[in-house]
């Protein structure tokens, strides 16, 4: 993750402070699974006595095709990312949302972001599912395997920002308070040249004015849009203060593997690894409604 400056203003930097904790952990730990469950129950008590009456907005990740929500906290939707620059791409292993085509649980996990979340439902034909022979994204953690899912986040910023390392890239002195949106796409990961190259699905060129990714997929559904907040482990037991339009397509792309693991090896983000999962948001007064 990027450091701040010194030179920084208090406001600007308590706010990038907050968002550069977000999806700070790596996607590998052991899960400790006797324990699991009942840390997990721990957690969403935890996440509701630190939340309660604070007047927190509401958070993510949810349920998409659940649409009830209880948060009075509401703002006003970002404006489309074409009015927007992307400022940040980072995936989670396993999708931090649920719904769609993403249903299957991946477990409890260690509270920490590992072996949790949601996997693809669907099914992959045998050629698909050849493994991969190389180390796939291990940056800081285990390597990737064919019939991973992944929740690809594409980050805008409403600020006068260039695509960077870091959520910290959202953010600029001259605009402390941006509007941000993200859209959210998952993949599963196969072993196939025709698949969807990574490099692709994360290109970015410059469109009308606006730094943009430019292929993000068009034929996984319509997305999801609703009203929450940045995501990652460190807010599994408090809530983020940031404010996120969201927009989460409901079908899985498939994208190769071998893509993947070049993309991690080089991109202006300095990726390298999946990013840890926060839990399921399900406390209806931390969640918006959905029209």
């Amino acid at each position: 993750m990027t450091q701040l400056g010194s030179n920084k203003k208090p406001l600007y930097a308590s706010l990038a402070a907050a968002v550069l904790s977000i999806c700070s952990l790596p996607a590998t730990a052991d899960d400790h699974s006797s324990h699991s469950k009942s840390l997990i129950k721990e957690q969403r008590a935890l996440l509701a006595k630190n939340t309660d009456g604070k007047g927190f907005g509401p958070q993510s990740p949810r349920d998409i095709d659940a649409k009830a929500g209880a948060n009075k906290r509401l703002f006003g939707y970002a404006v489309p990312s074409t009015q927007m620059n992307l400022c940040n791409i980072h995936f989670h292993k396993n999708a931090e949302h649920k719904g769609g085509e993403f249903t299957t649980y991946a477990g409890d996990g260690d509270g920490k972001g590992h072996k949790t979340g949601f996997k693809y439902s669907g099914s992959l034909s045998s050629s698909e599912s050849t493994p991969a022979n190389n180390n796939i994204c291990a940056g800081k953690g285990d390597s990737l395997m064919v019939g991973d899912t992944i929740e690809l986040h594409y980050v805008y910023s409403s600020a006068s920002v260039t695509p960077g390392p870091s959520l910290g890239a959202c953010l600029a002195e001259s605009t402390v308070n941006p509007g941000l949106r993200v859209e959210g796409q998952v993949f599963v990961l196969v072993n196939d040249d025709d698949a969807l190259d990574f490099a692709d699905v994360t290109a970015v060129a410059s469109q009308n004015g606006y730094h943009q990714a430019v292929n993000i997929p068009s034929n996984t559904g319509t997305p999801v849009e609703y009203l929450g907040s940045t995501t990652g482990p460190a807010y599994n037991e408090k809530a983020s203060p940031l404010q996120v339009s969201w927009s989460v397509r409901p079908k899985v792309a498939k994208v190769d593997i071998n893509s993947v693991g070049e993309w991690c090896e080089s991109n202006i983000f300095n990726e390298d690894h999946a990013h840890g999962v926060r839990n399921l948001v399900v406390n209806e007064k931390l969640l918006s409604p959905i029209n």
